[in-house]
């Protein structure tokens, strides 16, 4: 019966850590490598069902170690995810900063030092659209897990004063 539970469990797991959507060419489904949200995903379904396992009895305790280790696995994917988030939002926040503040040419990093993640944003000169909005291009680095990676953007200014990439 014990191991019946951890096939159970593990099934699961397999099966959330295959559900999980992430970037293109990421994570273990994609080709990738372990991302944080496979991770969080497999952590919590396995948590998840251990804890299930111990409620209940006969198809009644199966059923909560399979409830169980579905719901610990949304709950770490969940988790997994937002780690991966606070690389963005540092992005995000230095990407508006250098939008509004920064002179043409001057870079401003941003860096998650949870993750290790890091990069600079660029701004060149603004310029009106036809709309009248003021806009702006940018280049930038990202360095994730030793590889740098470059890219370039255009943003227009807000009505609330936020900038908003267009490209």
């Amino acid at each position: 019966m014990k191991s019946s539970k951890f096939v159970a469990i593990a099934l699961t797991a397999s099966l959330l850590a295959a559900c999980q959507q992430g970037a293109p060419g990421t994570g273990v489904m994609s080709g990738g490598s372990v991302n944080k949200q496979d991770v969080g995903t497999v952590a919590g379904a396995i948590g998840g069902g251990v804890i299930g396992s111990t409620m209940g009895r006969g198809a009644g305790r199966t059923a909560a170690t399979i409830g169980g280790a579905l719901i610990g696995g949304m709950i770490g994917s969940s988790i997994g995810q937002s780690l991966d988030n606070a690389d963005r939002a540092a992005y995000n926040s230095t990407t508006q900063k250098a939008l509004e503040t920064a002179q043409p040419g001057q870079s401003l990093p941003w860096n998650n030092p949870k993750s290790g993640n890091s990069g600079t944003v660029t701004p060149s000169n603004y310029y009106q659209n036809a709309d009248g909005q003021y806009c702006r291009e940018y280049t930038q680095t990202i360095m994730v897990g030793g590889q740098k990676e470059e890219g370039y953007g255009k943003a227009c200014r807000q009505p609330d004063g936020s900038w908003k990439i267009i490209q």
